[in-house]
């Protein structure tokens, strides 16, 4: 566990009542990834769209910059938030914050979205993978002689290097999870459907589209995730 000096994050919040939603967006996005679903959400609960660190307008500190570090980061949110307990939507970055998050916090955690997420970076697919595991190469190079590409390195890095959960360990996470993806996904559907049965309290829906459900489908998005939150 990386413990470390909190920042503060950026976020957008709305909706005065209901159950807390959190939602956590995917590499070298922000909160704004998930226009199509805070003003529809935030009829139903009091959302909060949170900037990852190093991503949007939140900072990037100091020391690691892990898909662990940014789970301990959602801690402290909450905690400044005072939010004991929420809802967690995560997509791809974002589910797998989630994923280690619920592992972390399991008492925080109601209920559990888990979009485009992966437990391995071979969880995605080759034809995305090989050029950008290419590109990463590239950019670790380049980088020694141009700093400027840092922060570019540690994004791809994350995608590249990250992350390693153990499947087994999905039996751990026990709050009611909905495993959304797209059939086209840039995640191996073989895969997404492993995190399925690997989670002892999960639903599986896969839906026409590719990695962007929720910005390119967002009806059907807004409608599958509407349902298993508060139908």
């Amino acid at each position: 566990m990386e413990h470390s000096k909190p920042i503060s994050l950026h976020f957008i919040q709305k909706g005065e009542e209901g159950f807390p939603l959190i939602l956590l967006h995917g590499n070298d996005e922000s909160g704004i990834y998930f226009e199509h679903q805070i003003e529809p959400f935030a009829r139903h609960a009091r959302v909060f769209a949170v900037d990852t660190r190093g991503h949007g307008q939140s900072p990037r500190g100091e020391g690691p910059f892990t898909l662990s570090r940014f789970a301990e980061d959602l801690a402290a949110f909450m905690d400044a938030q005072a939010i004991p307990q929420a809802d967690v939507l995560g997509f791809s970055d974002g589910g797998n914050i989630a994923i280690l998050f619920a592992l972390r916090y399991p008492q925080r955690v109601r209920k559990l979205v888990l979009n485009g997420a992966n437990l391995q970076p071979w969880g995605v697919c080759r034809r995305v993978q090989i050029p950008l595991t290419l590109h990463y190469g590239w950019i670790c190079v380049a980088s020694a002689c141009r700093p400027g590409l840092i922060p570019r390195k540690e994004m791809l890095g994350l995608m590249i290097r990250e992350p390693h959960i153990p499947t087994r360990d999905m039996q751990k996470i026990k709050a009611p999870t909905l495993v959304i993806a797209g059939d086209h996904d840039l995640i191996r559907t073989s895969h997404t459907r492993s995190i399925a049965r690997a989670l002892p309290n999960s639903v599986l829906c896969i839906l026409p589209g590719d990695h962007f459900l929720a910005h390119k489908k967002p009806d059907a998005f807004n409608e599958v995730v509407t349902a298993f939150l508060w139908g």
